[in-house]
């Protein structure tokens, strides 16, 4: 879409009002709304200004003008604001400099891209994303110097088969609970979410994307799962923010509340989001051959790269400290840092549904849904491009239950684990982003600005508060 096809897809919709929106470092959308009369072509090019020091981990105060530049070919009808309004995503650009911003995320999966095609490996790198999140009915949580706790709730909760409703105004306990760990594939009366998850797909298919599939998921309490069909890279992180966005609003139009936690839940599933990943030159798939499991020698690398590189990567891809509460060894999550054929315990999984060779791709399934998919899927690719171009093996593959391996067979086998905490994992990505840094695609100042964030924001005062369970372990000590 051009700037000028943009207005007259705002006229086609009567829209008066547009709303920028624009991604900032960790992952989450910001926005700002104009009259429609306040832009005109140029605004296209010369952008729109705001104040970049209160956004997190971006400018300093003495420099914090910046401009968003909206992307036309990005316009769409925003399903939730009352009267028509059109919603831009814009690119980030320093006004002095007229550079684009070096910690700009939708800049950085761009920049990936344009490094792939340049190294002549590929021209395409396909994403496609399993976002898992739950659907609650209400979310209490506090930290204060006296008082620290969270509730979450659900009427679909196994904790919930004992409750009283009130059955004079026709509301009643009926029993129909997913147990914990039991909530993959039911029908109603057991999945009460059908109808809800259902709306959400109706309002992501009005923004272009494609579904291809959603259900309830492996969890208690609403544990969903919408899957897109697999998009370029950049597409697809655009299709993201729509996909967290849509999610959240469908459910406060319902009186529900959506949260892409990876564990929010004790003792129950936590919410991934295995990405499948392919690489393709001039329409035809990379990955597929006749080494182990159909893949091509280029796929090996590849893998090898990703498992190279994958403690790193979880710095982007598993970002949050409740990530290390999903990714914990012995609980089906995939901890290993191994490749294998069907086995959903390894941390790259080749897929074997179908023989077409366009089928055949990577399925990464350490990450989750709680950050940034612009940098996450640029970090996957370039360590992919790092695998290739190293010729990386990825090492023998594990076949079987990875977690009835003894400990002896596991470090005969050399496996390798995820790191055990956000603070690993952050250690892992200072010691090594050098495979980031290739082509520009990651700066230096985006890498130290993520670990300084990370490590004082969220590290640092999360060391300092007591946990509710050290009361229930040393109050009486």
């Amino acid at each position: 879409m051009t700037p000028a096809e943009f207005f007259q897809f705002a006229k086609k919709h009567r829209a008066q009002m547009v709303d920028l929106k624009f991604v900032d470092m960790l992952g989450s959308w910001q926005h700002c709304s104009y009259p429609i009369e306040h832009l005109d072509k140029d605004t296209f090019k010369d952008g729109l200004g705001f104040d970049g020091s209160s956004i997190r981990g971006w400018m300093a105060i003495n420099e914090s003008d910046m401009l968003a530049v909206p992307d036309a070919d990005s316009a769409r009808l925003d399903p939730f604001f009352a009267e028509p309004t059109i919603s831009l995503i814009a690119d980030i650009v320093d006004p002095v400099s007229k550079t684009t911003f070096s910690r700009d995320p939708r800049n950085v999966a761009r920049k990936a891209e344009a490094h792939m095609k340049s190294t002549g490996i590929a021209d395409t790198c396909f994403i496609g994303p399993e976002p898992e999140f739950f659907i609650f009915d209400e979310v209490l949580f506090e930290q204060n110097q006296h008082r620290g706790f969270y509730q979450v709730d659900s009427v679909e909760g196994a904790w919930n088969t004992a409750r009283i409703e009130q059955a004079n105004i026709g509301q009643k306990n009926l029993g129909h609970h997913p147990r914990f760990k039991g909530g993959y594939f039911p029908v109603s009366p057991t999945d009460t979410y059908h109808d809800l998850r259902s709306e959400m797909v109706y309002e992501m298919r009005n923004v272009d994307i494609v579904v291809e599939a959603h259900h309830h998921e492996v969890g208690t309490a609403g544990q969903a799962e919408i899957d897109m069909k697999f998009q370029p890279l950049s597409k697809m992180a655009d299709q993201f923010m729509w996909y967290k966005y849509i999610c959240k609003n469908v459910a406060k139009r319902n009186g529900k509340t959506v949260t892409f936690m990876p564990k929010p839940i004790f003792e129950d599933n936590g919410s991934g989001m295995h990405t499948h990943s392919s690489l393709w030159k001039r329409g035809k798939p990379l990955f597929a051959g006749k080494g182990y499991a159909g893949l091509s020698q280029i796929g090996l690398y590849a893998a090898g790269g990703l498992l190279k590189h994958a403690r790193a990567i979880l710095a982007f891809a598993a970002p949050t400290t409740n990530s290390y509460r999903r990714l914990v060894p012995g609980f089906e999550a995939p901890v290993n840092l191994a490749m294998s054929a069907r086995n959903r315990s390894a941390a790259i999984r080749i897929p074997m549904y179908s023989n077409n060779p366009k089928t055949k791709r990577l399925e990464f399934r350490c990450p989750d849904p709680s950050g940034n998919a612009y940098l996450a899927w640029s970090a996957m690719l370039m360590a992919m491009l790092d695998g290739i171009q190293n010729k990386i093996d990825p090492g023998k593959p594990l076949d079987r239950d990875i977690y009835e391996m003894s400990a002896v067979e596991m470090k005969k086998a050399k496996i390798q684990t995820t790191p055990g905490s956000l603070e690993e994992a952050i250690d892992a990505l200072e010691a090594d982003h050098k495979f980031l840094t290739k082509g520009g695609v990651f700066t230096e100042d985006l890498i130290e600005s993520w670990i300084t964030y990370k490590r004082e924001i969220e590290l640092d005062p999360l060391r300092l508060r007591p946990h509710p369970y050290e009361f229930q372990l040393y109050y009486d000590n």
